[in-house]
């Protein structure tokens, strides 16, 4: 079992892949990021499956991304010499529901000779399935099971590996040779059919050199600034959870990576979250992807049918609704965490915040020069009016509580959220709106959170109505206008949540206080670090901001990327990986960093 924070992440904007800092694929699914993996030894090192390339004899080995992509490239250092191999994804995405997948490994000699072995070992349907290998000529050879089928080309010499459930190669790479392998993912109907091409070597040195620059020209689309090069990072990681033919995010490229080792806090995250795809797509606006943000935003209206009373949580990233729960048995999951799930129910939870996040990313649209068309002004009336029928009800909150739903107050403000929100659009555009109706509604759920959500005590916000415990999504009442970033109660609250959700000195939290009813003890929280960071920044707190941002970002693995938690006494990864919800907070943070150091400096 390698630690999380060894693995780098490929993508094509339909799939991920996870390579080790050894060179080897240990999680892969196709076509979709909810498709079954065809390499998975992330989750079970005999029968998950994995793709490897690795020198023979003892090498020093480093790995990093080219500059401005997601092509990764590993240097394996012998005595006898040295190679460089680039692992990708090939760009650009296709723009429909494509089944093929192209994942390139090109080595290349660097000086002397290296010798190479090439380990092919799929297993499909999440390690159930042993591949069905065949031969088909001048380099091509494919594995096929159930309903899946990948075809491998090389000009190396490729046979079957001696248990004939897999292929090997072996190489010698001397300096300036180039070789390549290349993986296709296709139905095994268009592969018995002969329906694909050979490749060219030279085609596939274009195909990198086209990936390459589709990464580098995406990145340029955005707008430059302090703590850029670690902000543009995480918008390509957003951008890599994204899914072309959709617009849908993920909020995790994988499942069931575990919050508590060994425990059973895991989840499927490869889906699109409401909350975490609107938060994605504001920050990426924010740094210039107007793209991005229709995109989604189109996404939910599809998936929704325009009816917020059929609302979910997440969706398939196709817009599927049935995200049942179910759990594989037979792997024996990450670091032998139990059990391996497929499928999220907390996609059917009630969490008020929903409704709220759609109708804010419409204000958000419109503040950039997009004001709501009639039907989507429709639309947004109707979450409105949800948001105000609903409010009074308890829910599971942020963090998707699986006990017996609160009276969150984040998910209160959520909601007032949504009518000012809707006041202002329709106030703004000249839309026709109950403005009397939804201004006293707006001005009830506030006074309830001021004097229900507020321990008058300790001058503070609470978690719930009703209880004293502290939850870091407080951090995200200013954010969302509730209040102002120095409202004395808001500057105490973020005080009381540095102190009693602290995990460390310095600044990382775990989520609330209290019993969730699971299993297990978490880690620290990273995106509650950074909005941490992002309150202490509203709050002229700079100096402490900036310590708080520089701790969570220390959180990252070597190549820039975050999971969902880190123990802060190991600084071990822990929960999905990499995460959205981390990613988009950074780069939120990161923003309002720069924001309060662009006053101070325009201010000497």
């Amino acid at each position: 079992m390698r630690p999380v924070a060894d693995y780098a992440l490929l993508s094509d904007c339909h799939t991920t892949a996870l390579v080790s800092s050894e060179g080897s694929i240990d999680w892969l699914c196709v076509p979709r990021f909810d498709s079954d993996s065809v390499f998975g030894r992330l989750l079970d090192d005999a029968r998950g499956g994995h793709w490897s390339l690795a020198a023979v004899d003892e090498a020093d080995t480093s790995c990093d991304y080219l500059d401005g992509t997601l092509v990764l490239e590993t240097s394996f250092s012998t005595a006898g010499g040295e190679v460089r191999l680039r692992d990708c994804l090939l760009m650009p995405p296709a723009p429909r529901r494509d089944a093929r997948r192209r994942l390139l490994r090109m080595v290349e000699g660097v000086r002397g000779v290296v010798d190479l072995e090439m380990k092919f070992a799929p297993r499909f349907d999440y390690g159930e399935i042993d591949p069905w290998l065949r031969h088909h000529g001048h380099g091509a050879h494919s594995a096929t099971g159930g309903d899946d089928s990948l075809l491998l080309w090389s000009p190396a010499t490729v046979e079957q590996a001696g248990d004939a459930r897999g292929l090997r190669a072996a190489l010698s790479v001397r300096e300036g040779e180039r070789v390549p392998f290349l993986m296709l993912s296709l139905p095994p109907e268009e592969l018995d059919a002969g329906d694909w091409e050979r490749p060219d070597a030279a085609d596939l040195e274009r195909a990198l050199d086209e990936t390459v620059q589709w990464w580098r020209d995406w990145l340029g689309r955005l707008q430059d600034g302090p703590d850029a090069p670690g902000l543009f990072r995480s918008a390509l990681v957003l951008k890599a959870l994204s899914y072309e033919p959709t617009g849908a995010m993920v909020a995790a490229p994988t499942t069931s990576l575990p919050e508590a080792p060994g425990g059973t806090r895991n989840w499927d995250y490869r889906y699109s979250w409401i909350r975490d795809s609107v938060l994605a797509s504001r920050s990426l606006a924010e740094l210039g992807c107007e793209q991005e943000a229709n995109a989604f935003r189109r996404f939910v209206e599809r998936s929704t049918a325009g009816d917020p009373a059929d609302l979910q949580i997440a969706y398939g990233v196709g817009g599927e609704r049935r995200l049942h729960e179910r759990e594989l048995g037979h792997l024996d999951g990450y670091g032998g965490a139990q059990p391996v799930r497929l499928g999220n129910d907390a996609a059917f939870q009630t969490q008020l915040d929903a409704c709220a996040h759609l109708v804010v990313q419409g204000w958000d649209w419109h503040r950039r020069g997009h004001s709501p068309d009639d039907d989507y002004w429709g639309f947004l009336v109707t979450l409105v009016d949800s948001a105000i029928e609903r409010w009074t009800a308890p829910d599971s909150g942020i963090w998707e509580w699986r006990g017996e739903p609160k009276q969150f107050v984040h998910s209160k403000v959520m909601c007032w959220a949504a009518v000012d929100r809707g006041l202002r659009l329709a106030r703004d555009c000249g839309r026709d709106a109950p403005e009397q109706r939804w201004s006293a509604a707006r001005d009830e759920i506030r006074e309830a959170v001021e004097h229900e959500g507020y321990d008058h005590e300790r001058g503070v916000f609470v978690q719930a109505f009703g209880e004293r415990g502290m939850d870091a999504a407080l951090l995200r009442l200013p954010v969302l206008g509730f209040v102002d970033h120095r409202d004395e109660r808001i500057v105490r609250t973020t005080d009381a949540i540095a102190e009693d959700l602290a995990l460390d000195d310095e600044g990382l939290l775990r989520r609330h206080e209290g019993d969730d009813e699971l299993d297990g003890k978490e880690g620290a929280f990273v995106a509650c670090s950074f909005w941490l960071a992002g309150a202490l920044a509203g709050q002229g707190r700079h100096d402490r901001a900036r310590a708080v941002f520089d701790r969570a970002v220390g959180t990252a693995n070597r190549l820039g990327l975050f999971a969902e938690e880190v123990d802060p006494d190991s600084g071990e990864l822990l929960g999905n990986f990499p995460q959205a919800l981390t990613h988009l907070s950074h780069i939120e943070a990161g923003l309002a960093l720069a924001q309060v150091e662009s006053r101070e400096f325009t201010t000497r």
